[in-house]
Order: structure tokens, then C-alpha cells, then sequence
């Protein structure tokens, strides 16, 4: 069974594909399509409340014709067109939840987990907030990362977790090229990692570097900086996190090229299920 996970960094932008950039975001999909998973996760969709318009949802369509999807977007008081998930399924799953795990200010209206149940397994598309500039989020950060390690424990209890999405954490200092310089960044703060350490300690893998050990690949560099993607000065943000139960139907996990587009990387999976 084969996973595709990817931070598009808007969904209409790269069906536009107006600009250079979202040019390479659209062969970027139509490379993700082409590879057709049986599971492709989306996060930062920026759709609005009402979801896809006409358009979108025909070029969604004939990219992946036939795959069922389950939305999650912002809605009030969250911000307008901010975050959002999307998944696209072969299969029809038994249920199909947009979850609210108590998290605090606006989280739980931004569009940030989808999660669906298949009989032998859960499949969650998870989009973690940023903990912003200044750190001014860290706190409410740290009240959502206890709440979404609460939220798949209790669902491991039942059946093996999959997820995937921009975590936005790197956890070790293999996972970012100047660890030492962004200590106290966004995305690897002591808390961040910590917290990301509990979540594994919780009954998880991080599959990637399950496979990996001592590789050094990122999953995202800035587009701020033009040479970060040319010196390769990324970070390993983007996971595909399974259930301990569920090492051994691990096959193969990776990235994706997007040449010399700058921001995510798309990551995948695959699985024996």
C-alpha cells in the first residue's frame, strides 16, 4: 500500500500554476499523480470554508480521477483561508472524522487533522501549527502536541495509527542543516523536541529515520532564503509516523524531488497491509 504526504502550500496556487513557482508545484502533483498512491495527504490546502471551487475541483478530478476526499478547512473564528487538510482515498474508509481534541485558541478551527478508519488500520492527515514568530505560539504549541499524543493514543488502543503531515518540528540536530543556530527557532526549541520524543515514547516510529538512522535528508528549506535549497540548508519536518505494532509492515519511506523548488518537499510510504 503506498502513502504520499505533502505540504502544497496552497492548493489554489498550484492549480493556477500562474507563476514560476507554482508551475513547479504542478509538476510537482502531476508527479504525485502519475505515481497514483493509494493515499495522498495535503496539508496547507488555504481553502476557503466553502472548499474547492469549480475549477479546482475539476483539475482535482482529472489529476486523481475516481479518489474519494475528505476536507477539513478553516472556519470562524480561525482565520479565512488558513492551514487546512485534505486527503485523497482509493477506498472508501468505514468513517471519516474531523476531530476536536480541546486545543487551545483558534487550533481546533484551523483545519488541521483529518482521520479516517480503514479494518485494520487509522489514517490521520495532520497539519501541526507553527509556533510562530518570537515564539509567540510555543505555549499553545506545547497544549496541542499533549492533546494530538493524547488523541492517537487512545485511537492505538483500538487498531495501528498511521499519520502523516508538516509536523513542524526537527527533531534531533541530524534532522536540520545549523542545528546550532536555530536552537531556540521555531520547529526546534527544547519543548518542540521534547514533546515530539514523548509522542514516540507513546507507542510510535518515525519510519523515515527507522530506515535512515544516520542518513541526513530534509523535507523543507525556506523560500526566503534563495540559496537554502542550492546549499541544501533544509530541515526534516515532515513525517510519516506509524504504530510500534506496525514496524514490521514497514517497506520503504523517502522524498520526493521537487528540483529547485524551495519550501516542502513531498515524503511517502509504503506499507504491507
Amino acid at each position: 500500500m503506498n502513502f504520499i504526504s505533502w505540504n502544497i502550500d496552497s492548493l489554489n496556487a498550484a492549480i493556477q500554476h500562474k507563476s514560476p513557482r507554482g508551475e513547479l508545484t504542478y509538476k510537482t502533483l502531476e508527479k504525485i499523480a502519475a505515481a497514483k498512491p493509494d493515499f495522498f495527504s495535503i496539508q496547507e490546502t488555504k481553502l476557503p470554508e466553502n472548499g474547492l471551487n469549480k475549477k479546482q475541483d475539476e483539475v482535482l478530478e482529472e489529476l486523481f480521477p475516481n479518489y474519494l476526499r475528505f476536507v477539513k478547512n478553516s472556519t470562524p473564528p480561525a482565520k479565512k483561508g488558513y492551514a487546512g487538510v485534505m486527503t485523497l482515498a482509493k477506498e472508501a474508509p468505514i468513517s471519516y472524522d474531523k476531530p476536536v481534541i480541546d486545543a487551545p485558541d483558534t487550533m481546533d478551527q484551523e483545519g488541521r487533522i483529518v482521520t479516517l478508519e480503514y479494518p485494520d488500520f487509522y489514517l490521520l492527515n495532520v497539519y501541526t501549527p507553527n509556533s510562530g514568530d518570537g515564539l509567540r505560539r510555543l505555549p499553545a504549541r506545547g497544549k496541542w502536541d499533549d492533546q494530538f499524543r493524547h488523541y492517537i493514543s487512545d485511537l492505538s488502543e483500538r487498531k495501528i495509527v498511521i499519520f502523516s503531515g508538516d509536523l513542524n518540528v526537527a527533531h534531533e540536530e541530524i534532522d536540520l542543516k545549523n542545528s546550532s543556530s536555530n536552537h531556540n527557532s521555531a520547529g526546534f526549541t527544547d519543548q518542540e523536541r521534547e514533546k515530539f520524543s514523548r509522542l514516540l515514547s507513546a507507542g510510535f516510529i518515525d519510519t523515515w529515520r527507522l530506515q535512515h538512522p544516520k542518513e541526513i535528508a530534509y523535507s523543507w528549506w525556506s523560500q526566503r532564503n534563495r540559496l537554502a535549497k542550492t546549499n541544501n540548508a533544509g530541515w526534516r519536518i515532515d513525517y510519516y509516523i506509524v504504530s510500534n505494532s506496525a514496524k514490521e509492515k514497514i517497506v520503504k519511506t523517502g522524498m520526493i524531488d521537487t528540483g529547485t523548488r524551495a519550501d516542502h518537499a513531498p515524503i511517502y510510504l509504503q506499507m504491507k497491509l
